[in-house]
């Protein structure tokens, strides 16, 4: 099945021109031996109202959506699905056109899935975003950016990756090619939106390891729902660890609001988490 081109999926007009696709691994994406995938295919919709998901990728890109007036901030925008799919619209496209409203570059970043080892479900993921994040700091002076104020957004499994990108952007499993990749792909700030696989559904009260918050961690804004079902104790527990630091560190807590919302509006409080984020971004500088 073809796919919708995302830039169907963004409000055309805002845009300073069509948006620009870029692949990651332009000679083939590092994958362990023995690994097959079929063909990348969008997953048919349940009903009217079910979001565009999309699964079987092995060709990672980003489409960078430019606004017509760049403020010079760019997000990398990592949609949720579990590492088995991606949720490309409500968690992805729309996303990014609402940075694109505030003038900041929407990168959808479209990693690889399915997981292709449930033992270590993000890896391949991970490698695609750090490349990804060496692309956009190899290309920030043509795209208009400033290198200082380059971030990550990410959902449910795409807020883990987003985590995971802040914390372990450096350690790298796949072999780097100057071109591509920078010494240090630790974006400027991020923003984990009900991020999932931070902490045992057995044991709620601890980060699981690998979450370690080091004083050269980005600033962070998390956003939760107290019903989501992966537990928001695990944002609680990381603005903690930020909070021992003295890291800039924002918490909201939607008392409703359950997983995936996404931009979808669902009604209630949690329907504005986007404009608090915003206004996070404003007091930090990321929006001038």
């Amino acid at each position: 099945m073809k796919l919708l081109p995302a830039l169907l999926l963004v409000s055309s007009s805002l845009f300073a021109a069509d948006p620009v696709v870029v692949k990651l691994w332009p000679g083939g994406a590092p994958e362990k031996p023995g690994v097959k995938i079929e063909a990348e295919k969008e997953v048919p919709k349940k009903s009217a109202e079910d979001v565009v998901r999309i699964t079987n990728v092995t060709d990672p890109m980003i489409t960078v959506f430019k606004p017509e007036k760049p403020n010079g901030t760019a997000v990398l925008v990592c949609p949720g699905g579990g590492y088995g799919i991606l949720a490309y619209e409500h968690e992805g496209s729309q996303v990014c056109d609402f940075l694109v409203k505030h003038g900041v570059t929407g990168i959808l970043l479209k990693y690889r899935v399915p997981k292709r080892d449930p033992k270590d479900p993000g890896r391949e993921a991970l490698q695609d975003a750090q490349r990804a994040m060496g692309i956009i700091r190899h290309r920030a002076q043509e795209w208009g950016l400033k290198p200082d104020r380059i971030g990550i957004l990410g959902f449910s499994a795409g807020g883990h990756l987003t985590v995971m990108t802040s914390l372990h952007a450096n350690e790298r499993t796949y072999t780097t090619d100057p071109a591509l990749d920078v010494e240090d792909a630790t974006p400027n700030f991020a923003i984990p939106v009900y991020p999932a696989y931070l902490v045992s559904k057995d044991d709620i009260s601890h980060l699981l390891p690998g979450f370690e918050v080091t004083a050269k961690s980005p600033p962070m804004c998390l956003v939760h729902a107290n019903d989501d079902p992966w537990p928001a104790s695990a944002s609680a527990l990381l603005y903690i660890e930020y909070k021992k630091l003295n890291i800039p560190c924002e918490l909201h807590i939607y008392a409703k609001g359950g997983h995936g919302f996404g931009m979808r509006k669902s009604g209630g409080p949690v329907n504005d988490w986007p404009d608090r984020v915003a206004e996070w971004m404003k007091s930090m500088g990321y929006i001038p």
